[in-house]
C-alpha cells in the first residue's frame, strides 16, 4: 500500500539538496518565502516566542551556540598565532640589531677599533736592560719597567693559578665565556655577587687598549662590547699560550714591577721560571686588584687572596688538598728589591751609560726608519763591567772613606767655626757666604722655588727655616729637622772619591765607582771630575 503522503509532496528540482539546519533556521530564504507570523532577524535567525526546531527535531538555538563556540575558537587561534609571529619578529629584529651593532663595532663605526696591524703588533713599552760582562742584570731604563718573557720561561704554577682563578674555561672558549656571562646576568637579576665574567682574553684586550676616563654608562657598555670583539679577534690571531704570555707581560703588579718578569725580580728576587707555588699564588692573587692585595701595604689581605687562589687550584684539580693546605700555612716569603735608578749596583756607571746609549739610539734606525727609543724598545745592553769586581770596588770605596778617612777628617775640623772651609782669616767669611750661596742656587729646592715664582727674600727665609728632611750618613740615612742652609753645610763635610778599574790587555772597564752615594751626590768623580795630568800618577805613588 502506497503512502498517500507521497502524492502530496512536490517534486524537487534536479539540483536541489537536502535542506540544511541553516536553511531550516531561515538562512537563504527570500522575503516572500518566510512563513506568516515569523520574523527574521538581521542575521537570518527566527525570532519568536518558542525556540524554533527543525523538522528533524534539532534545537536550532543550541546549534547556533555551538557555531559561536567554533567561531570563538578560530578567533583565539588566529590571535595566538598573531602573537607568536609578533614575538618571533621581535626576536629576529633584536638579533639583527645586535648583529649589526657588533658588525659596526668591528668596523669601527662606533669609535676606535684597533687595526689588523695594531692587533698583530700591539704597542707594549719594554724596558731596556743592562747586563754585566758575567751576564748579571745591572739595571733598566724604562717608562714602564717591563721585560719581555716567553711562555716556556714561565713557571707552570703561574699559568695554572691564573686559569684556575680568572678563567677556568680558558682553553675551551674563543674569547667570550657564555656560561660566565649567564652567571653574571643571573647574579645581577637576583642581587647576588656571582663574580666577574671577563675572560683572560677580554682582560688582555682591556690592558692592550685601555679605556678612556670619565665615560658615561652607555659609553662603558659600548666599550665592553668592543672588548668582546677585540677578544675574539685576538683569539683568531694568537694561540692560547701566546695570549696568556701577552697578558702576564702586560699586567702591572705595582711597585714599578710591570709584567711577570719584573714582578718576579722585584718581589722575590728570582725569575719567572723559578717561581714556586707560594710565590705564584701570591702574584696571581694580585691580578684581581693589585692595590687592594699589595703584599707590601696589606699583607693580611694578600695572604687571604693567595689562599683563595690555592683553593681554586685545588678545586679544579691542579694541586691536591694536602699541598694546598700546607702552602696556606707558609708566610708570604717576600724578598723585595726596590726599583730605583738611584740605588743598586753601578749607579754612576748606569747614568754615564745612559748618555752614551741615547746618542747611539739617535744614530741608529729601526727597520721602520724611526730611531730607537731607549725607554720603550726593550734594548739589551751588554757591558764590560764585571758584577763581582763592581761589588768589591764599591765596598772598597765605602770602607776606605767611612772607616778611615772620614773619621780622621771629622777629628781634624772638630770645633772650628768655619769648618770645613779653609781661607785666610780676613777673607773667610765672604768666601764661605759665596760658596754657600752657590750651593743653594744649585739645589733642587731652590729650582722648585724659582719655578713657583717665589721672590729672593722669601727664598732666603725658607732656606733658613727648619724643615723635616732625610740626610745621608755612613751609618745610614738620618731622619731629622734642620734648616736647608745647615743641610748644605752638613753635606760639605763629606769626603768623596772615584774609582775605575781597567783590564790592561783590552782596556775594558771592569768596575766604575763615581761617588759615595748616587741618591745624594750626583757628581761623577770618574767622568765629570777634572784632575791635573800629574794626578794620574798618584794611584801608583800612594799604593
Amino acid at each position: 500500500m502506497e503512502d498517500t503522503n507521497k502524492n502530496n509532496e512536490k517534486p524537487k528540482p534536479e539540483n536541489s539538496k537536502e535542506e540544511s539546519h541553516y536553511e531550516a533556521a531561515g538562512y537563504g530564504f527570500n522575503d516572500d518565502e518566510i512563513p506568516d507570523g515569523e520574523v527574521v532577524s538581521g542575521e537570518g535567525l527566527i525570532d519568536q516566542g518558542e525556540p524554533p526546531k527543525s523538522d528533524n527535531g534539532f534545537d536550532l538555538e543550541k546549534q547556533r551556540s555551538n557555531v559561536d563556540i567554533l567561531e570563538e575558537g578560530f578567533k583565539k587561534h588566529r590571535s595566538i598565532k598573531k602573537y607568536v609571529l609578533i614575538f618571533w619578529a621581535i626576536i629576529v629584529i633584536i638579533a639583527l640589531g645586535v648583529g649589526f651593532m657588533f658588525f659596526g663595532i668591528s668596523m669601527g663605526w662606533f669609535g676606535f677599533m684597533p687595526s689588523f696591524e695594531e692587533l698583530e703588533n700591539p704597542q707594549t713599552f719594554l724596558a731596556s736592560e743592562i747586563y754585566s760582562h758575567d751576564n748579571k742584570l745591572l739595571g733598566t731604563y724604562y717608562v714602564e719597567n717591563r721585560s719581555k718573557i716567553y711562555y716556556h720561561n714561565i713557571s707552570p704554577y703561574i699559568t695554572d693559578a691564573l686559569v684556575a682563578t680568572e678563567d677556568v674555561r680558558y682553553n675551551d672558549h674563543s674569547g667570550i665565556d657564555v656560561k660566565a656571562l649567564g652567571r653574571v646576568l643571573f647574579g645581577a637579576l637576583s642581587g647576588q655577587d656571582k663574580g666577574g665574567g671577563s675572560t683572560i682574553t677580554q682582560q688582555l684586550a682591556k690592558n692592550l687598549f685601555p679605556r678612556e676616563y670619565n665615560q658615561s654608562k652607555l659609553e662603558l657598555a659600548f666599550r665592553k662590547f668592543k672588548e668582546w670583539v677585540i677578544a675574539v679577534k685576538l683569539e683568531k690571531r694568537y694561540s692560547k699560550e701566546e695570549i696568556i704570555t701577552m697578558y702576564l707581560n702586560k699586567f702591572d703588579f705595582l711597585n714599578l714591577a710591570v709584567g711577570i718578569k719584573s714582578a718576579s725580580r722585584v718581589y722575590f728576587s728570582t725569575t719567572p721560571a723559578q717561581l714556586d707555588l707560594n710565590q705564584s699564588a701570591l702574584l696571581v692573587g694580585m691580578v684581581k686588584n693589585p692595590s687592594l692585595y699589595n703584599p707590601l701595604r696589606r699583607p693580611e689581605l694578600a695572604r687571604d687572596r693567595r689562599n683563595t687562589v690555592l683553593s681554586q687550584m685545588e678545586k679544579y684539580g691542579y694541586i691536591s688538598g694536602e699541598v694546598a693546605d700546607s702552602v696556606k700555612q707558609l708566610p708570604l716569603g717576600l724578598v723585595f728589591q726596590k726599583v730605583d735608578h738611584n740605588i743598586g749596583t753601578a749607579t754612576y756607571f748606569k747614568e754615564f751609560l745612559r748618555g752614551e746609549i741615547k746618542q747611539w739610539c739617535n744614530e741608529h734606525l729601526k727597520p721602520n726608519g724611526e730611531p730607537y727609543d731607549l725607554y720603550r724598545d726593550g734594548l739589551r745592553i751588554y757591558t764590560t763591567i764585571d758584577s763581582r769586581l763592581q761589588k768589591y770596588a764599591e765596598e772598597a770605596v765605602t770602607d776606605h772613606l767611612s772607616l778611615d778617612l772620614q773619621p780622621a777628617f771629622y777629628a781634624h775640623w772638630k770645633g772650628r767655626k768655619y769648618a770645613p772651609f779653609v781661607f785666610e782669616p780676613d777673607t773667610i767669611k765672604p768666601q764661605v757666604k759665596k760658596i754657600m750661596g752657590q750651593a743653594m742656587r744649585r739645589s733642587e729646592r731652590y729650582r722648585k722655588l724659582k719655578l713657583a715664582e717665589i721672590g729672593p727674600d722669601s727664598i732666603e727665609t725658607i732656606f733658613n727655616t727648619p724643615a723635616h728632611m732625610v740626610v745621608f750618613s755612613w751609618e745610614g740615612d738620618i731622619d731629622t729637622i734642620m734648616t736647608p742652609m745647615d743641610s748644605i753645610r752638613y753635606f760639605k763635610f763629606f769626603l768623596h772619591s772615584g774609582l775605575m778599574s781597567v783590564d790592561p790587555p783590552t782596556g775594558q772597564v771592569r768596575a766604575y765607582v763615581g761617588g759615595i752615594d748616587y741618591r745624594y751626590f750626583k757628581y761623577d768623580h770618574v767622568t765629570q771630575g777634572r784632575r791635573q795630568v800629574g794626578s794620574t800618577f798618584k794611584p801608583f805613588l800612594y799604593t
